[in-house]
């Protein structure tokens, strides 16, 4: 199951600069228990873009009162001391959206994977949006595909770091994405986890808890039970509750 020192906030589709998601962003600052954390920026999805690390300053650092920093992966390559320094020095690390494929596969050839691993069991606050909430579970459904083939993809299955023991999938209403998530859970055993727009679950210690910024906002289980897959919604809470409520196989 989950580590002791888990502290995860996954989010189906929370961007940075939107204003009615500050209270979800407020939550993750907040989970670090610092004054002044400081917060990193991993942007290898959004290919590196540097406006994402403008509104990542905005919001943690302007308005959160973060100390900011960016790790950016594509280009040049940091060396492993840089890497390690930078990972371990962070009390939050926010993941950007985007290519979730070419994070995963970037991340595991420099060894990214196992620092951010070590940071999890050290109890840093590991947050992010679309792919940056995928890259926390054993698997991820995910449209990389649309990057490189835009004019004709699929959705994939993509191996994320195993820190939650579940598939999870982003955008599930909002991109119409929940009957070929269905699909792909029909034919694998586990857990599946949906999360919407402007909704976001958090993982602390063995328990978790739902956060919807707007009304319909919801999150979702899938599991399989007596030869059916069935997809339940997960309540929002301002409580926490067993993690092993979502994410223990039936079968």
């Amino acid at each position: 199951m989950l580590h002791t020192n888990t502290r995860i906030v996954a989010c189906g589709g929370v961007p940075l600069d939107a204003p009615h998601c500050r209270p979800i962003h407020k939550y993750i600052r907040e989970l670090t228990g610092k004054r002044k954390p400081r917060a990193l920026l991993i942007p290898t999805a959004t290919y590196d873009n540097p406006e994402v690390y403008e509104k990542f300053r905005q919001t943690y650092g302007k308005a959160l009162g973060c100390d900011t920093h960016v790790l950016y992966l594509l280009g040049a390559t940091p060396s492993k001391r840089a890497l390690r320094n930078a990972i371990e020095a962070a009390d939050l690390i926010w993941v950007s959206g985007g290519n979730t494929l070419k994070l995963m596969r970037r991340w595991r050839r420099l060894g990214v994977d196992r620092l951010m691993k070590t940071a999890h069991r050290n109890g840093t606050v590991l947050a992010g949006s679309s792919a940056g909430a995928l890259c926390w579970f054993d698997y991820g459904h995910s449209d990389s595909m649309s990057f490189y083939h835009p004019e004709e993809w699929n959705y994939i299955r993509v191996r994320g770091l195993g820190l939650i023991p579940a598939t999870g999938c982003p955008h599930v209403l909002a991109e119409g994405r929940m009957a070929h998530f269905q699909a792909m859970m029909w034919d694998r055993k586990g857990i599946g986890i949906a999360i919407d727009n402007d909704c976001a679950i958090a993982f602390v210690g063995d328990q978790y808890r739902v956060i919807s910024t707007r009304r319909g906002a919801e999150a979702y289980r899938l599991y399989h039970t007596e030869g059916s897959l069935i997809t339940r919604t997960i309540p929002e809470s301002k409580k926490f509750q067993p993690a092993t409520q979502i994410l223990r196989s039936t079968t």
